[in-house]
């Protein structure tokens, strides 16, 4: 089970949505120059799916996605996440940042709606640069990804 550090309500992470963003701890990546670096701490509490769906989500009433932050030391756990997000909340979309440049094999991509993948790097910038290698995909429901970067650089 991973563990959360917090939470924050914001308009940042996916465009358009207003996305409860959940931080989890022990991130595998390192990336250089991470602005969140205490992260990578085997830090926080235990997030039950219970707990998620039926204390953390209900909380914030007013979000139409829930962004998962990390997690990448353990993609099963994601991927079940966000499959019970979207079981108790159907209309909820459901986003994953992750550090990885690619996918795990664990993930069935259809329990997204939207993916970040993407180590930092300090010299590509982050996603609101033009230069950066990280990307923002939707999830369409065949199981395209479309890029959709280009939205945090308008």
């Amino acid at each position: 089970m991973l563990k959360y550090v917090d939470t924050a309500v914001t308009f940042a992470e996916v465009p358009y949505e207003i996305s409860l963003c959940i931080n989890f701890s022990y991130c595998p990546c390192h990336c250089h120059g991470c602005h969140s670096s205490y992260l990578a701490e085997d830090i926080g509490k235990e997030l039950s799916i219970h707990f998620l769906t039926e204390q953390l989500i209900p909380s914030n009433y007013g979000i139409s996605c829930v962004c998962l932050m990390g997690g990448d030391i353990n993609p099963i756990d994601i991927n079940s996440y966000a499959a019970a997000i979207k079981k108790a909340n159907p209309t909820l979309k459901v986003a994953w940042y992750s550090g990885r440049d690619e996918l795990s094999p664990a993930i069935n991509i259809l329990n997204f709606d939207f993916i970040k993948i993407g180590h930092y790097n300090e010299q590509l910038g982050p996603l609101q640069s033009p230069s950066t290698n990280q990307r923002f995909y939707m999830v369409e429901n065949t199981g395209q990804l479309i890029d959709k970067t280009i939205a945090f650089q308008n």
